[in-house]
């Protein structure tokens, strides 16, 4: 090769690269911000969905409480209206959190959590029935009470779910 063609091809070689970088540049820079979106709509979804996990442990141990409470208190004949009012709220928290949580969580979480809903659904539709006098043949506050304690496992099972899908590990 003479020096004019090493020269020409040195001069042909650095305009390319002159006019490429720029176009190399901005495709690094679009994959970043692709890449950069994608992890920022993943920690999204994650803090989402731990927010309503969050959301939806609380409501059914608040719910879960208030049951046995309400059962205490009307084996005692002391359950009063402001009672029966925060149950009730707790029962329309828990449903939403519930309705919620079918639209976002796994299904193997959404089983746990309609195991313990079912629990629930019949330990407020027992202590609705007691309070108002209307207990079916061998329903008593001892028996709800029994019955409630269904609901601990499921509670347990439906946390250790939630935990290990957001990663927590004991």
């Amino acid at each position: 090769m003479t020096a004019a063609v090493t020269a020409m091809i040195t001069a042909v070689v650095g305009v390319l690269g002159t006019l490429l970088a720029p176009v190399f540049a901005q495709r690094l820079t679009v994959r970043q911000r692709v890449e950069e979106a994608r992890l920022a709509g993943e920690q999204r979804k994650f803090e989402e969905r731990r927010a309503h996990y969050t959301a939806m442990n609380r409501a059914s141990r608040q719910f879960h409480t208030l049951l046995k409470d309400a059962l205490h208190r009307i084996r005692d004949g002391v359950y009063t209206e402001q009672e029966r009012t925060q149950l009730e709220e707790a029962r329309l928290d828990h449903r939403d959190r519930y309705a919620e949580a079918q639209m976002i969580v796994p299904e193997r979480i959404l089983q746990a959590s309609r195991d313990l809903n079912r629990v629930l659904a019949a330990g407020d539709a027992t202590v609705k029935r007691l309070d108002r006098g209307l207990a079916r043949d061998g329903e008593n506050v001892g028996r709800a009470l029994e019955d409630l304690k269904a609901a601990d496992p499921c509670l347990d099972r439906m946390r250790e779910l939630m935990r290990r899908d957001l990663g927590v590990t004991d």
